[in-house]
């Protein structure tokens, strides 16, 4: 009990002590390379919807823009455990396309013929399909990787070639479409969104979920004797969460489907149109829920499992986890087979989003995967990372390219845009490092 009172006493006299903003980070300990990344992503929003008139920040372009960052935040997330361990998959991108063009050519090629068109279960064998195709190849090139020694960058430099030549030689270079109905819910639209109704709910559990988790968390502390935050810090917390949680709802709700769409709707379930048509919101759209559940899984695998402390533990000394007992290379081998599994989530993402599958899927998103892990704080030194950072990395690797496409801006200078971030993080990335040491 006597450690239980001390915590909270000397974490609160020190935001008192200090005051200001640096009183507040403190007492709510709020990572301040996470809230640097918040920062940069409000500005870029900013600068984008002054620059574009106005139509940055709408409804509509913000709800584009989440479902446009799912496959990469997806991605993401095993990427982060891949550089924590002090590797690179620079094959993501062509994992994506190739698993994409079988997915798509299974359903269109194959399935119909076994099961008739639109099957209820064709999407359900589709995705299986495709996910074990990605963890095949994640755990083939994670095989060479750890047991034969042969470095991350080549193998997966060769697997960028391979995979991509491999999506090409599957169906003769030609475009695959259409794609199951079903399938395509994962694609997001009109039909592949949550409407209003369930995003409230989903919302609202998000809320309850948060304050639940703040409280299980000051329970822990209590438990361990460890510093307890401030109730106020507890309670900003929990506020500032339900406000984004809510206001997040809020515009998603807020882009309504096409008349047209909305008129069609109206009549196939015979309801009445008032003046000026029906006002129905997309709500949240099915990849972006995909994309928040892979965040939730991954998190809790990064941080509450015996798997994701051997991560951990082999990117911070990979001798020191061996001599510990740790199978570091079955560890390292499994990173790969996550790592190709959620590449074929993405690709189901991408293709349904598309309605077909093309070669030129997955091109270059090993950059944007890279791109989004660093600026959101993982280490290439290995050893650090977060899954919601890479997630808010996507984000703001997408706000860029999104912002550029609205002014016009021409595909070689947004590929110059995006290299220099790329650089720019990780130099901030080894200026942290160097004053943290």
């Amino acid at each position: 009990m006597s450690q239980a009172t001390t915590g909270p006493t000397a974490t609160a006299g020190g935001a008192k002590g200090e005051g200001g903003l640096k009183g507040f980070i403190r007492a709510t300990e709020i990572d301040t390379r996470m809230l640097g990344m918040v920062g940069a992503l409000l500005v870029i929003w900013v600068v984008f919807h002054f620059l574009s008139g106005g139509i940055f920040l709408t409804p509509r372009n913000l709800w584009n823009l989440t479902v446009q960052t799912a496959s990469i935040a997806v991605m993401a997330t095993g990427m982060v455990l891949v550089i924590v361990t002090r590797n690179i998959d620079l094959s993501v991108g062509s994992i994506l396309g190739f698993t994409g063009m079988a997915m798509a050519a299974l359903q269109v090629d194959i399935l119909p013929g076994l099961l008739g068109f639109n099957n209820p279960f064709s999407w359900i064998i589709t995705l299986a399909v495709g996910v074990m195709i990605g963890i095949a190849i994640g755990g083939l090139q994670g095989y060479v990787i750890a047991f034969l020694g042969v470095p991350a960058f080549i193998v997966t430099l060769g697997g960028l070639l391979v995979w991509r030549g491999g999506a090409w030689w599957l169906t003769s270079g030609r475009t695959v479409a259409p794609l199951d109905d079903t399938f395509r819910l994962m694609g997001g639209g009109a039909t592949g969104s949550l409407g209003e109704t369930w995003t409230w709910i989903l919302a609202l559990v998000a809320c309850v979920a948060v304050a639940i988790s703040l409280v299980m968390a000051r329970r822990r502390r209590v438990r361990f004797g460890f510093p307890l935050r401030p109730v106020w810090a507890e309670a900003t917390m929990a506020a500032i969460a339900g406000a984004v949680i809510l206001g997040a709802a809020w515009i998603l709700n807020s882009y309504h489907w096409p008349s047209a769409i909305a008129r069609r709707y109206a009549e196939a379930q015979g309801i009445e149109a008032p003046e000026g048509g029906l006002q129905i919101g997309y709500g949240v759209a099915v990849p972006v829920l995909i994309a928040i559940v892979v965040g939730i899984v991954m998190t809790f695998v990064a941080r509450r499992t015996r798997f994701g402390r051997y991560v951990f533990a082999i990117g911070g000394n990979p001798e020191a986890a061996e001599l510990a007992g740790i199978n570091t290379r079955w560890v390292l081998m499994k990173v790969f087979m996550l790592m190709g599994a959620l590449a074929a989530l993405g690709a189901a993402i991408s293709t349904a989003r598309l309605n077909a599958a093309t070669n030129a899927l997955g091109t270059l998103d090993e950059l944007y995967v890279i791109a989004a892990a660093v600026i959101g704080g993982t280490s290439l030194a290995g050893g650090a990372g977060t899954i919601i950072g890479a997630m808010l990395g996507a984000l703001v690797m997408q706000s860029l390219q999104s912002g550029m496409v609205l002014l016009g801006v021409d595909s070689p200078l947004q590929s110059i845009v995006v290299g220099i971030v790329l650089v720019v993080a990780v130099w901030i990335d080894t200026v942290y490092r160097r004053r943290a040491g």
